[in-house]
């Protein structure tokens, strides 16, 4: 019996709900449960932990962290174009030196907001 169409998606989205579940299950089943007040503790790098765990960060790094994401992001899309560039043609070159020139843009603008000075 071949099945196609509305039976096979709605077996597929069951097995997909209860499949997650039943792993959860059998992974209760089988593990090994020795529970002692070594496991419990902290572990940080081979040191005990010490003060809270929230602490707060200066923006500067959440900043860091947004500019590199961008511009990491946007490098990503340089990787086809550039395994592609025979079939694209020159068109294709202005476009990619205008999608630079904007990141140009922004990292000239990051820089001049001081955006980029470590203190």
């Amino acid at each position: 019996m071949h099945l196609t169409g509305y039976p096979v998606f709605f077996v597929l989205l069951l097995f997909c709900g209860l499949f997650p579940f039943l792993l959860f299950a059998i992974s209760q089943l089988v593990q090994i449960k020795h529970p002692t007040a070594y496991k419990h503790e902290t572990y940080e790098s081979g040191m005990k932990p010490y003060g809270e765990a929230r602490i707060r960060f200066d923006v500067k790094f959440y900043l860091y962290a947004l500019l590199f994401i961008l511009f990491d992001i946007e490098t990503i899309f340089l990787f086809p174009w550039a395994v592609a560039y025979e079939k694209v043609g020159v068109f294709a070159l202005v476009e990619m030196l205008i999608f630079v020139g904007i990141l140009a843009l922004g990292i000239v603008y990051a820089w001049r907001k001081g955006a980029l000075r470590w203190q």
